[in-house]
């Protein structure tokens, strides 16, 4: 009998730890691939792998566990936190006094109780949490491991003209420390530049909002814009060793023109004043809040991934 067609790769050890097991009950190795191989990959019940989009909130400086979702009520008064937990949707999920709405909605979350690192410099630590693999020993960008949204970002899931993997990072006018610019594997790394984020550090929640790239300046008419944009593609054209650095820049700038003429949809991603104001209140009217609805308008557009970090206001 065909092993259905199933790869060398995809025959894993545990695999076929499990096909010696089963082969008591008279389910042979090539029963379980023929099995798997003609199974639902996205199975009716359940949501598992058809996620689209996603919105990544990366909350500098969140509170501690022992006082939001793990609360230990068990654990010596050392360990514990100082509130008290309550009952949730879900049963035998307990979480704290201060989160009653959240507390309601325990049943589309996911909480996860288990990760930890031994690393305490934060800058390097969030290579772990954008990554999935700790920081190399060398801190280069290029030699960082690439961020989750760099990898859909070279598997070209995205399903418009806007960048695939977007940044949210606004810089706020106070002098306060910034964390963001110095953390690592919030970049492509070795996948190279081309794979990057398309990062936005202006601030959303001021009046004067707007993607300087993706605005064309009114002191330059639509005939110079279409001259320079025929320029570029001939000096693209030449024969030349192109760098990854170079290839990405072309290939960005090609995205921008792209944006520029024709993609009216996806630029009005951008224009935040087309929501409702009740709506903006909602998401709060401060960097973070009007960064999150951002996000969501980009999702909505076809980006496979937003990251928002969270602006440290001091």
């Amino acid at each position: 009998m065909p092993w259905s067609g199933l790869s060398r790769e995809q025959l894993t050890r545990r695999a076929l730890l499990q096909a010696g097991g089963l082969s008591l009950f008279g389910l042979t190795l090539p029963d379980l691939l023929q099995r798997r191989a003609h199974a639902d990959p996205f199975p009716t019940r359940g949501s598992f792998g058809r996620a689209k989009s996603c919105i990544l909130l990366f909350m500098w400086g969140g509170p501690a566990h022992q006082d939001t979702f793990d609360m230990k009520p068990h654990a010596p008064s050392e360990y514990r936190g100082e509130f008290q937990p309550i009952s949730t949707n879900v049963p035998g999920l307990q979480i704290c006094e201060h989160l009653p709405l959240i507390s309601q909605r325990c049943d589309k979350l996911c909480v996860v109780r288990s990760m930890t690192h031994n690393n305490g410099d934060h800058t390097a630590s969030t290579h772990y949490l954008l990554t999935g693999e700790p920081p190399p020993p060398i801190n280069e960008v290029r030699r960082h491991w690439p961020h989750m949204g760099s990898v859909l970002s070279t598997l070209g899931r995205s399903r418009s003209l806007l960048p695939p993997f977007i940044s949210m990072r606004p810089k706020l006018e106070n002098d306060v420390p910034r964390f963001v610019e110095q953390s690592q594997g919030q970049f492509a790394g070795w996948l190279g530049p081309l794979a990057d984020p398309f990062t936005i550090d202006a601030d959303p929640s001021k009046a004067d909002y707007t993607i300087g790239e993706l605005s064309r300046s009114d002191a330059i008419s639509q005939q110079r814009f279409d001259e320079r944009q025929r320029l570029l593609t001939n000096l693209n054209g030449l024969p030349s060793n192109v760098s990854p650095s170079l290839e990405a820049v072309e290939a960005n700038h090609a995205r921008a023109f792209g944006l520029l003429t024709s993609a009216t949809e996806e630029r009005a991603a951008f224009d935040l004043t087309q929501e409702p104001v009740e709506i903006r209140e909602r998401y709060g009217l401060n960097p973070h809040g009007q960064s999150v609805l951002q996000a969501r308008r980009l999702v909505e557009r076809g980006v496979p991934l937003v990251t928002v970090f969270w602006p440290n206001d001091g």
